[in-house]
């Protein structure tokens, strides 16, 4: 028989998409698989839309809410998968991607090989997705690919991976103190876990774009901040443990200038924190500085007014960019191609 992949999808008050995401996992070509799908605590329909789609393959659980890590971590413990694939409740997989994934894992002699493929973002129109080739794509290393992602600030989404139950079990459980970025944190373990990424072109995940309201979205709230800074230390000391070199700490260096202008001017006391991790690192953060866009109001007010501006502007672009999108997805079936 073939191996069993086990679908996990943890949701929060995704009524709206729910459906079409579940009907992408029950539409894989791969023939022996099982969804479980982990509602953590919706205060909308979620639940609801998750369970009419209940069946023997098809698993709905329901808990009180605990964030996402908790809902997959759930999820986990109750998955019977030779592989998993993770999908969060909005985003969408191509008919075929667990099947050319798993086509490839099997001609690995290794179980730690983790694979990977393309992703595109769109709004409300699958068909829109834009798929944007980066240095990721492609055969990797652990340690390569990590220092890429670092080095580019690139990303990649949570549901192109395909891991197997052996990678799974030495990467360990997602961690319930990042309320941002516990993606990134787990997937770096997973990478540092593998005996290298396998890329498999062709194959699509369709990452649908949630706009400054997200969970994954920082925003100006402090926990999730300080959930960022967290996260961040914890990878650095994944890197270094790998290999400390001058172009690992580099990295890691620039990773943090990357992401201070998070805790600056608001709070100074991880900005002293990153600093002085910066400095153990060899390295010297400079002060952010505002795009032209915004220049002027750094120098009239100061660089927080001019972070607050852009925040509230991308607000406001996110949400009349979506409003279209959604008024074209009302008009047509811009639906998921196979």
């Amino acid at each position: 028989m073939a191996p069993l992949v086990s679908i996990l999808i943890p949701a929060y008050n995704s009524e709206r998409w729910i459906a079409e995401t579940i009907k992408s996992a029950l539409n894989q070509t791969w023939p022996n698989k099982e969804i479980i799908i982990v509602d953590d605590g919706s205060r909308d329909q979620t639940l609801a839309s998750a369970r009419r789609f209940a069946s023997k393959t098809v698993a709905v659980i329901s808990q009180e809410n605990q964030g996402a890590s908790a809902a997959r971590n759930k999820a986990l413990q109750l998955c019977q998968g030779d592989y998993i694939q993770w999908l969060d409740a909005d985003d969408l997989l191509s008919s075929d991607k667990i099947q050319r994934q798993m086509e490839a894992a099997e001609k690995c002699e290794s179980k730690l090989k983790l694979m990977s493929c393309e992703w595109g973002d769109f709004l409300y129109r699958p068909m829109k997705a834009r798929f944007i080739p980066t240095a990721l794509w492609c055969d990797l290393d652990p340690l390569e690919w990590l220092l890429r992602k670092w080095e580019g600030n690139l990303h990649m989404q949570t549901a192109t991976w395909l891991v197997s139950r052996e990678l799974t079990s030495a990467a360990g459980p997602w961690d319930k103190r990042l309320l941002v970025d516990n993606d990134g944190e787990y997937f770096f373990r997973v990478i540092r876990s593998s005996d290298g990424v396998k890329f498999v072109p062709g194959v699509r995940v369709f990452y649908r774009a949630s706009g400054p309201d997200s969970v994954s979205s920082i925003g100006l709230s402090d926990k999730k901040i300080e959930a960022k800074l967290l996260g961040m230390k914890l990878q650095i000391g994944y890197l270094l443990a790998l290999e400390d070199s001058d172009r690992v700490r580099a990295a890691c260096v620039t990773y943090l200038q990357t992401w201070l202008r998070n805790f600056y001017p608001n709070r100074p006391d991880l900005m002293q924190e990153a600093q002085q991790l910066a400095e153990s690192l060899g390295g010297q953060l400079s002060l952010p500085k505002a795009s032209w866009k915004y220049a002027w109001i750094e120098k009239l007010f100061g660089f927080g007014a001019a972070k607050h501006t852009q925040f509230y502007y991308n607000c406001l672009r996110s949400s009349a960019l979506r409003a279209w999108d959604r008024m074209m997805y009302s008009f047509g079936s811009d639906g998921l191609p196979s």
